[in-house]
């Protein structure tokens, strides 16, 4: 049975919708509070957006994205590129479809939908496995302990932990396992942060317009052809010269019909690795350390018994949430949580809600290290399910062996800052003084 839809206050429409909202996280979990008890599942409109279906509920999004073939990513098999599921401005999605044709300028895992996302998916599929990672395991021992000693000294620091510390570890895992250059990471790095800063004013880039409309999808082209330059020349060179890495897996990958598959395709690999596996691995990181400030008792508890960390960094993820959103279209007429779903609706998917959802959680609003279960859906659900979670939990883990048994007295320091996004992102500036043994 169809029931009636609580209407939906306009300020905590704008709170979730707006990149400007996420900036006051106390007000934008007030508001995703306010509609798990409220409006779960409710329509609303912002200026400027596409009306939406905001979904709040962690039992709602598991079934939507259970369904690819019901609630689609990309517009479906028979209609890719219909539909951005990154949200974005009416403004913003007219211009992306105006200079390319499409609403898909990249070809990554995350705008694809079966049965092509399954064979896309399945070219680094294996190499993700943990039992694959294995093997890397003193590597990124390795370079844990490098970031370490490069950016931090026995006795006392003070510094920024997320942008001094937890950006670099992340991204030269990446880089390593792909074969680029060290002296290369600070462009990847400026590329990475500027893909999920296209909303955030230092982020931005020069000689954008940031009072237009399509800012932030002009930003987004931008940072993809520069990304494009870069990459282009690595695909071919591992053609030619193919090499035991993550980056010549891809490169080297051919169709059914025994070509390669078009650089354009490995290239949305490479972006959604260097990008998503870099920023949300390095969020989690600076969250971790954060609560692990704020709970003294539980930093003791996790350096007594390392064993501990994979629950610790579960309610990292959880917490964290660092994809805050994707969005969905439905391809037929449905029925969720009693409301008609018509065929074109989008569906905006609010993971930081569903992770604090008082159905499935303990006390959701208390950071637990050991926290059990914790069915968190910080990596997504479903088809759509984060490729990379194995190497991100393992890269989180050695990084908190090789780290946390030396740390004393975390003390936080005024000048925390968030990136200003609705999409992917979190802390970006986190000040703190501890002592390094």
């Amino acid at each position: 049975m169809t029931t009636t839809q609580t209407r939906v206050p306009q300020d905590i429409a704008n709170q979730i919708v707006l990149p400007t909202g996420h900036l006051d996280e106390k007000a934008l979990f007030k508001a995703y509070d306010w509609l798990r008890n409220n409006a779960p599942l409710a329509k609303v409109e912002v200026k400027g957006y596409d009306p939406l279906w905001l979904v709040t509920k962690h039992a709602d999004i598991l079934e939507i994205e259970r369904q690819p073939e019901l609630f689609s990513n990309g517009g479906g098999p028979n209609n890719p590129g219909s539909h951005n599921p990154i949200l974005n401005t009416k403004a913003g999605d007219e211009y992306i479809l105006e200079t390319h044709g499409t609403l898909r300028p990249l070809e990554s895992l995350q705008m694809m939908d079966p049965p092509e996302h399954t064979m896309v998916r399945d070219i680094a599929q294996g190499w993700f496995r943990p039992v694959e990672l294995k093997k890397w395991n003193k590597r990124i021992r390795d370079l844990a302990d490098k970031v370490i000693t490069q950016h931090l000294q026995p006795g006392t620091n003070e510094l920024d932990f997320a942008q001094d510390f937890a950006w670099f570890y992340p991204l030269h895992v990446v880089m390593t396992l792909f074969g680029v250059p060290e002296a290369d990471e600070p462009y990847i790095m400026k590329l990475a942060h500027e893909r999920f800063g296209v909303n955030d004013p230092d982020s931005r880039r020069e000689g954008i317009s940031q009072d237009s409309p399509t800012a932030a999808a002009e930003q987004n082209l931008a940072n993809i052809q520069d990304f494009f330059a870069y990459y282009t020349k690595l695909v071919e060179d591992l053609r030619k010269s193919p090499a035991d890495n993550l980056a010549s897996l891809i490169a080297n990958a051919r169709m059914s019909n025994g070509e390669y598959y078009p650089i354009k395709t490995c290239i949305g690999y490479y972006i959604a690795i260097s990008g998503a596996g870099h920023d949300t691995t390095s969020t989690t990181a600076s969250v971790i350390f954060e609560q692990l400030a704020k709970h003294p008792e539980q930093l003791k508890a996790v350096q007594d018994d390392l064993s501990l960390l994979p629950t610790l960094i579960n309610e990292g993820l959880r917490w964290a949430s660092p994809v805050k959103h994707f969005v969905h279209q439905a391809e037929a007429d449905c029925e969720l949580r009693g409301q008609k779903i018509e065929k074109g609706d989008r569906l905006m998917l609010l993971f930081q809600s569903a992770n604090r959802d008082e159905d499935v959680f303990d006390d959701p609003t208390s950071f637990r290290h050991a926290r059990k279960p914790n069915p968190h859906i910080a990596f997504g659900s479903g088809p759509h399910s984060c490729l990379g979670q194995p190497l991100a939990r393992l890269e989180l883990r050695i990084l908190f062996e090789q780290l946390l048994p030396r740390v004393r007295n975390i003390e936080l320091l005024e000048g925390r800052k968030v990136l200003q996004t609705n999409f992917v992102g979190g802390v970006k500036s986190l000040p703190v003084r501890f002592e390094l043994q």
